[in-house]
């Protein structure tokens, strides 16, 4: 079968979003409204959308949550993903995921630079990867970032990864 038929196999995806974040709440967490916005108006399930901070056992906490949980195909985070001291995002998820998906990070830091972040782009961190049969993938935490990962890469692939990740276990 080619990629053009396994992605024509269109399944919804039911996704925990995980904002990470020592200053925002549910109330004001844009980048997660973004996230769910878009996941629901491309027909997908958000399973939970959760802020936490930006602290290695907190996040690796929520991120089990979901990957223990039946109904999570996918995991979605954003925030915590630069290169200052309190961000510890990509390193906590590095140590969770069995599988990682290095094209993500890499097109996503090409689509950066392409777009109006030029050679800052060096510095936007993400990654994906796959975890207990569930995606998991960790965006920056600006909205123009998470729109750009979704619109661009995760949408677009989104229950094709899942579709991969579930067709080999019973």
């Amino acid at each position: 079968m080619s990629v053009h038929e396994h992605k024509r196999q269109k399944r919804v995806v039911h996704v925990m979003i995980v904002t990470i974040s020592d200053t925002r709440t549910l109330d004001t967490d844009k980048s997660g409204k973004v996230i769910e916005k878009l996941l629901k108006d491309n027909g997908h399930s958000v399973f939970k959308r959760v802020v936490v901070k930006d602290e290695v056992s907190n996040i690796r906490e929520a991120i089990e949550v979901g990957l223990h949980h039946p109904e999570v195909d996918a995991i979605l985070t954003n925030g915590g993903t630069g290169i200052a001291y309190r961000d510890v995002t990509i390193e906590t998820v590095e140590s969770i995921i069995e599988k990682e998906i290095p094209g993500f990070g890499e097109i996503f830091r090409l689509l950066s630079y392409e777009k109006d972040i030029g050679s800052a782009a060096i510095l936007s961190r993400a990654i994906a990867g796959v975890a207990n049969h569930t995606a998991v993938f960790s965006m920056p935490g600006s909205s123009g970032a998470v729109t750009l990962g979704m619109n661009k890469l995760i949408l677009p692939e989104l229950s094709h990864v899942v579709n991969e990740i579930k067709k080999d276990i019973s």
